[in-house]
């Protein structure tokens, strides 16, 4: 379900989605008129798609932006791709930058820096009137449903992600011994989450010993760095490394052949990112878990588009619909080849469809 890159397999499933969505859009967009001067009665040619992440050096992130650029392009617009190299200072100011200008019909798919940034973005794009689409980070009692212009949020369960991995790591070294961990940029949902879920396994696990964590902010050069410190520090005593995503685990895999141990430590991450698929196929990482990039950037924007369009109305979205949990898949050596070779749903991108990987409200 899930040989190409995956960004590449998502232009290619999206070139389907393409004329039932226009289709759709046309019709909202013909019924509200050409210059989108009521709320969700944009005309598609005037609609505005932009996605915005930390930086395109991490490929997963760079797959989502490429997965917007391949909807954009079937729906007959172009994405403008920001990246803000997690500086949250540089986030805002690039938000600011988007809403001073023309907003009516401005559709925005984010991934905010972390947790205390979200709310600035909200207010500024409700207050403009632009169509907001949030993923991964808000405060836990920052209610999408006190919005009308913030469409939908959604994120991953992040303690079942950090507990799969976990426990996939802790099968792989045989049930006991020493680990390390590598945390995400901490002031996250999906970093804090993760290293929940880590825990709730070492929990059930007495023989295994977390012997050290450190974070590494979700970059490959800064695990590279600390795991090259964390094994030098450790030595033999290290039969497992749990990183809070893949550019991570890539940053570790460097390390570990830089110390001559590539082959002897377990490692996982997430986030499938082809280099780690590559990994899993060859025998040097364990495991990682896909919340699909290329289709996080398409479904943010059509969903922001379908609202702008006409064809959403976001006063009949379900609060359930609001915030929520979308399907993410645990792939270990017996499944990769199914990842590798990803197909795309044409029909995800539907406006009547849009929810079809929803796994319920965050609770």
């Amino acid at each position: 379900m899930k040989s190409i890159s995956r960004s590449t397999a998502a232009v290619i499933g999206l070139t389907l989605a393409a004329a039932a969505l226009a289709g759709c859009s046309e019709e909202a967009g013909g019924s509200g008129g050409g210059g989108g001067s009521e709320a969700g009665a944009c005309a598609p040619e005037d609609v505005t798609l932009v996605g915005q992440v930390r930086n395109e050096s991490n490929p997963y992130e760079a797959a989502w932006l490429d997965g917007g650029d391949a909807f954009a392009e079937q729906v007959g617009l172009s994405q403008q791709r920001l990246t803000y190299d997690g500086d949250s200072t540089r986030q805002q100011e690039q938000v600011s930058q988007l809403l001073a200008g023309d907003t009516e019909c401005l559709v925005m798919n984010i991934l905010p820096n972390g947790d205390s940034d979200t709310p600035p973005i909200v207010e500024q794009a409700q207050e403009a009137g632009a169509y907001l689409v949030t993923q991964w980070n808000k405060p836990a009692d920052l209610a999408v449903s006190d919005y009308d212009h913030w469409v939908t949020h959604l994120t991953y369960n992040g303690k079942e992600s950090g507990k799969q991995i976990g426990d996939a790591l802790i099968e792989s070294i045989g049930g006991s011994g020493g680990i390390i961990a590598l945390q995400g940029i901490l002031d996250t949902a999906a970093a804090k989450d993760r290293f929940a879920g880590l825990e709730e396994s070492l929990s059930a696990n007495p023989d295994v010993q977390l012997l050290d964590q450190q974070t590494a902010n979700f970059s490959r050069a800064e695990a590279l760095e600390v795991t090259k410190t964390l094994l030098a520090k450790h030595g033999d005593d290290v039969k497992g490394i749990w990183t809070a995503n893949d550019d991570m685990a890539l940053g570790a895999l460097e390390a570990l052949k830089a110390a001559g141990k590539e082959g002897e430590v377990a490692v996982v991450g997430i986030d499938a990112v082809p280099d780690a698929l590559t990994a899993i196929e060859d025998g040097s990482m364990t495991a990682t878990v896909s919340s699909d990039g290329p289709w996080q950037g398409a479904i943010g924007l059509a969903i922001g588009y379908c609202a702008a369009t006409g064809e959403l109305d976001v006063a009949d979205i379900s609060e359930d619909d609001r915030a929520w949990f979308a399907e993410q898949f645990l792939i270990t050596e017996e499944n990769v080849a199914e990842f590798v070779s990803p197909a795309v749903d044409e029909a995800d991108f539907e406006c009547s469809n849009v929810f079809s990987r929803s796994q319920g409200a965050i609770s």
